[in-house]
């Protein structure tokens, strides 16, 4: 039960990465027998709140009081000692040991474990299986046993639900209300708006990495935080940021680039449908762990999926690797690009690796046209050459842009763009959604994801929101305001009031 005792009290928390400050002024009370949601739209800061709590970073500034005692924790084990255990996006267990072997790695008991698996709903699991070797979703709530064997005084849950199907994340729930009921304290972070109102007592708001609100959970609250996410600037700052930067008009009669009906993938796609002409951008809007990667993997051939059909310009595509893809004129350019280049090789070499797979036979290569094919997209990127013996040597923005010029110089029919701005200075940022527009009223398809919500009004024609592995709405991108997203994207009807889009 809630009283009014706080156990946990973080003051004017800050921290720096670099050039890049994460957090400014982070305030956070945790009371004493309360289930605490902690929000905020992407990159508002709450991982990096929740690590310097656990003892993974060091704050920059400001305090953190636990039981009435400053603290300031040095490791994960220093946090754990003091009650704090937290489970994080991805599962903490090394995948070459047995189960057993990381539970004595953290410290517990796996008698304790298993007590909680079972809790859990998870009964088929062995101390001498390999963590490799298990399902995801189990290996979420093995981490979750591991966590509530050490008994904590306040239990951080981050993202939990996000890869769970409905059963279990239910079970996840029945642990929560069961912690609070003890008397004990839950800090609970989702994208998932249904699950914080039902579940959570209070929710305080990150934005750009300040604390910008503390809301009660009574009735509107839904909308009071997606408002305090939004913040009062977001009109003035799209505006400012400026209109489409190509014909936007309808594309409806032009033929279909891309088909997907009815697409499966484990719990992380449910029955996702959408169409892509040719000349169009269509974006997809997500929060963290709604399918949106799995839907890209799918596609491009990186993962395997279970039921539904891709066509490719009517022709059906069930691509088993990447290449069957890159044939078929599917390219993906991922958000780590550095999974998509070889680092120590030059540019040049780059630029023109897609287009070896193209050769039939053995022969001398046309160096000419290669070289040619490559200075060309080099040119019409702008990529910065002064490092061009080695891409591990450009910045982060000239890399993108490397693996963009790959398949310019090769040729493509649908471009599938993960995140492709991320962590990337405004000014490459325009010249990417420049690109964009400039390669769809070429004739191109592309389907884009970007966690940065207002790139969808300025790159794309259209976009439909993800949400537990289904679409929830779509829409032109002149209607994609960042209310409507936020909303459809926490699983919200579009009218508001705090139902769950179907």
């Amino acid at each position: 039960m809630v009283n009014n005792e706080a156990v946990l009290s973080v003051r004017d928390i800050a921290k720096n990465f670099g050039s890049v400050r994460a957090l400014s002024s982070a305030h956070l009370e945790i009371r004493a027998g309360e289930v605490h949601a902690v929000m905020g739209a992407n990159g508002a800061g709450k991982s990096t709140l929740v690590k310097i709590l656990t003892g993974v970073f060091a704050a920059d500034g400001g305090t953190v009081t636990l039981n009435g005692k400053s603290r300031t924790f040095r490791s994960p084990a220093e946090a754990r000692a003091a009650g704090i255990v937290s489970v994080y996006q991805d599962p903490a267990l090394v995948p070459d040991l047995t189960v057993a072997q990381n539970m004595r790695l953290a410290r517990v008991q796996f008698t304790e474990v298993r007590h909680w698996l079972g809790e859990l709903g998870v009964r088929q699991l062995h101390d001498g299986d390999m963590i490799r070797e298990l399902p995801y979703a189990t290996l979420r709530l093995l981490d979750l046993a591991r966590a509530l064997a050490s008994n904590p005084v306040i239990l951080l849950l981050d993202e939990i639900t996000a890869a769970l199907p409905a059963d279990l994340a239910a079970q996840v729930f029945k642990i929560m209300r069961t912690w609070r009921e003890s008397g004990k304290s839950v800090i609970f972070i989702s994208h998932r708006m249904a699950e914080v109102s039902s579940l959570c007592d209070r929710a305080t708001v990150l934005r750009d990495g300040r604390t910008v609100g503390v809301v009660e959970m009574t009735s509107g609250a839904d909308e009071q935080i997606v408002s305090l996410m939004l913040g009062t600037e977001i009109a003035a700052h799209a505006k400012s940021a400026g209109g489409p930067l190509g014909d936007l008009s309808s594309v409806g009669d032009r033929k279909v680039a891309l088909a997907v009906t009815d697409l499966h993938y484990g719990h992380a796609l449910c029955g996702v449908s959408f169409t892509l002409r040719r000349g169009e951008v269509l974006g997809v809007s997500a929060l963290e762990g709604q399918g949106q990667q799995e839907l890209f993997d799918c596609i491009a051939g990186v993962r395997r999926y279970a039921s539904g059909t891709i066509r490719v310009n009517e022709a059906p595509l069930r691509p088993r690797h990447p290449a069957d893809a890159i044939r078929a004129g599917v390219v993906l350019i991922p958000a780590n690009r550095v999974e998509a280049l070889l680092p120590q090789r030059s540019i040049a070499e780059n630029v023109a690796l897609a287009g070896f797979g193209k050769l039939s036979s053995w022969g001398p290569i046309a160096m000419a046209s290669e070289r040619e094919r490559v200075a060309t997209a080099v040119q019409r990127l702008r990529i910065d050459t002064r490092a061009e013996s080695e891409v591990k040597r450009l910045s982060g923005g000239n890399q993108q842009k490397v693996v963009i010029a790959r398949w310019l110089a090769s040729g493509f029919g649908t471009l599938l763009c993960f995140d492709p701005t991320r962590g990337i200075d405004i000014g490459t940022k325009r010249q990417i959604y420049a690109l964009v527009r400039e390669l769809a009223a070429a004739g191109n398809a592309v389907l884009l994801f970007t966690s940065e919500m207002p790139e969808i009004a300025l790159t794309c024609d259209r976009v439909i929101v993800l949400y537990a592995g289904k679409v929830v709405r779509g829409m032109p991108a002149t209607e994609a305001d960042e209310a409507s997203l936020l909303r459809a994207a926490h699983g919200l009807a579009a009218g508001g009031g705090g139902q769950p889009a179907q």
